[in-house]
């Protein structure tokens, strides 16, 4: 049975009935912050992101420096394709390669691939993620969300926590730890701004931060800083354009 915070925040941002009927969501993302630099990564500037919401499966142009490759998750596994759908790398199993060895300096396209999706598909899909039965959500307090996620579903970490406006039931921050990162790397996703595009109000600028070991987030360094450009919420098959 869904929360009394669960329903708010669900109604708020489109209702029961519009997240059911959706099968996916197209946005246009730039982000930046030092979990990229530390990683020797590219910086996403106007990336076009594609993903089923009923499932883990995302979509992201591009994924790295080559503006024609793709990165896709698509469960637990990850893949590279070009312009023309060809896969031209692809890793089984993609989180059992982190946290050692070369992934403490460096990503190459495949690790962004598994987390960036990862990350986006769990981000965006969060109203569809508090009606999951696969979810263990516990109301810890009104306003205060804890999600026990399963193995089967790519995320941070097994337990985070969602905290909402009372009043407004929006999303106000979400601290996780990011375990393909690292261990250590206990973080407070907040909300910085929400936008509306065609009636659906999303999160349109988020800022990462280490958190303290109470929840709250520090002011910096800023690991992520995300701005979504776009946001649509679709009934039909996702296009090929890219």
């Amino acid at each position: 049975m869904l929360s009394i915070t669960a329903k708010n925040t669900i109604e708020v941002y489109g209702g029961e009935k519009l997240w059911q009927n959706s099968k996916y969501i197209e946005a246009e993302v730039s982000v930046k912050g030092l979990a990229f630099t530390l990683k020797r990564r590219p910086f996403f500037k106007h990336a076009k992101i594609q993903m089923e919401i009923g499932r883990p499966f995302s979509r992201i142009t591009p994924i790295g420096k080559d503006k024609t490759i793709s990165g896709i998750l698509e469960g637990n596994d990850v893949r590279l394709e070009d312009v023309n759908r060809t896969i031209i790398a692809e890793r089984k199993n993609a989180r059992e390669f982190f946290s050692f060895g070369r992934r403490l300096f460096y990503w190459d396209d495949l690790d962004m691939a598994y987390f960036a999706n990862y990350a986006f598909w769990n981000y965006f899909t969060l109203p569809s993620l508090l009606m999951n039965n696969e979810i263990d959500w516990k109301e810890k307090t009104e306003g205060l969300l804890e999600a026990t996620f399963p193995k089967s579903m790519p995320t941070h970490n097994k337990i985070q926590e969602f905290h909402f406006d009372k009043r407004t039931g929006l999303l106000i921050q979400h601290n996780y730890t990011a375990e393909v990162m690292s261990k250590l790397a206990k973080a407070a996703n907040v909300m910085v701004e929400h936008s509306e595009q065609d009636g659906i109000l999303f999160p349109s600028s988020r800022r990462v931060t280490p958190r303290t070991k109470k929840g709250k987030p520090l002011n910096k360094p800023v690991l992520i800083d995300i701005q979504v450009h776009n946001f649509k919420l679709l009934k039909d098959e996702i296009s090929k354009a890219r």
